[in-house]
């Protein structure tokens, strides 16, 4: 199916492809530090492993940054 991915069409799974599964397939050694929302909505990180991704999904992954 496709999903919206930080405005980039990509393809996933028809089913069963969770928040976490999309995590670790798009950013693998980096999970700490990020916030992820699905259709302007913010998924906690404690619902990632529980919460399915559907078809055309609209998902913003932001990743904290250090500077000044």
């Amino acid at each position: 199916m496709e999903i919206t991915i930080n405005n980039q069409i990509s393809t996933v799974p028809d089913s069963g492809f969770t928040v976490q599964a999309l995590l670790d397939r798009e950013l693998p050694n980096k999970q700490n530090g990020i916030a992820l929302a699905i259709n302007n909505s913010v998924i906690p990180k404690t619902e990632w492993n529980a919460r399915y991704i559907t078809q055309n999904d609209q998902i913003l992954i932001i990743s904290a940054t250090q500077g000044g």
